[in-house]
């Protein structure tokens, strides 16, 4: 018989270390930084090239400006130049005119006594030139002075619309309403008017004759001073311009005066003439 076999003793647990009950300090002196912390330092150095790289451009934009601001500032100097001397050109070509028109309007005078002195003394001679002399005025062909009015337009303050300026045709329409209302001799800053003078516009500019004006625009009318304000307003020129002067806030001034000297119109030449019948 055999002896029974002895029975199998436990197992011994592992030893526990000694720091085991230390895990927390020990996860704290291995990871002695919060991950969300590493994660907000790798962002911040992506963050930190993208600042260099923003600078980097804005540097170069900076040179780019500089370079343009230089080349401006050299060439500056060549365009004023040239500015001064196209204003130059102008103002000399339209002093020119202005002595040309004066000379004209001198021989057309001279021109009128002459032939005053060619017609003769007979009555027949002498009523031809009554007439001439009662139509020169009308057609512009001498100078004229006398009362009158004296109205001065221009744009409104703000003229942010195109009908907010001084158009051709309100020129036009201011004309002839005061050629309606009894005007007897007109000029448009200094150009004087006939029965051949065009008023149109040329880009932004409006010309008289193909002459550019600049605003304020003055128109002056040789005529009764008692009677033209009063017949003009009730024209319909002097509604339209009332419109104009109330609802757009364009300006008119209508003023009286007791002596206008208005030119001859320089560029009415007479080349056919015959007797009626």
């Amino acid at each position: 018989m055999t002896a029974p076999a002895p029975a199998a003793t436990p197992a011994k647990p592992a030893p526990r270390p000694p720091d085991a009950s230390m895990d927390l300090l020990r996860q704290i002196v291995r990871q002695s930084v919060d991950p969300d912390y590493a994660v907000a330092a790798a962002r911040g150095s992506r963050s930190s090239r993208h600042h260099w790289l923003l600078g980097a451009v804005a540097v170069l934009v900076g040179v780019l400006f500089a370079v343009a601001a230089l080349q401006t500032t050299r060439s500056a100097p060549a365009v004023q130049t040239e500015r001064s001397e196209l204003i130059t050109r102008v103002q000399d070509a339209e002093t020119a005119q202005d002595q040309l028109r004066s000379r004209a309007t001198t021989l057309s005078e001279d021109i009128s006594t002459l032939r005053a002195a060619a017609l003769g003394d007979d009555a027949g001679s002498q009523a031809l030139q009554r007439r001439i002399s009662l139509l020169d005025p009308v057609v512009g062909l001498i100078a004229v002075h006398g009362p009158g009015v004296s109205v001065v337009v221009d744009d409104a303050p703000s003229a942010d619309d195109e009908r907010d300026r001084v158009l051709d045709l309100d020129l036009q329409i201011l004309a002839n309403g005061l050629w309606q209302a009894g005007a007897e001799a007109i000029a448009v800053n200094g150009h004087r008017l006939s029965g051949l003078t065009a008023i149109r516009s040329a880009g932004d500019a409006i010309t008289v004759d193909y002459r550019s004006l600049t605003p304020p625009y003055r128109i002056e009318a040789v005529g009764d001073p008692q009677t033209l304000p009063a017949a003009f307003a009730e024209t319909a020129a002097g509604a339209w311009w009332h419109d104009l002067a109330q609802n757009r806030g364009m300006r008119f001034d209508l003023t009286t005066t007791d002596d206008l000297t208005l030119p001859a119109d320089p560029g009415l030449t007479l080349r056919y003439a015959k007797e009626p019948r």
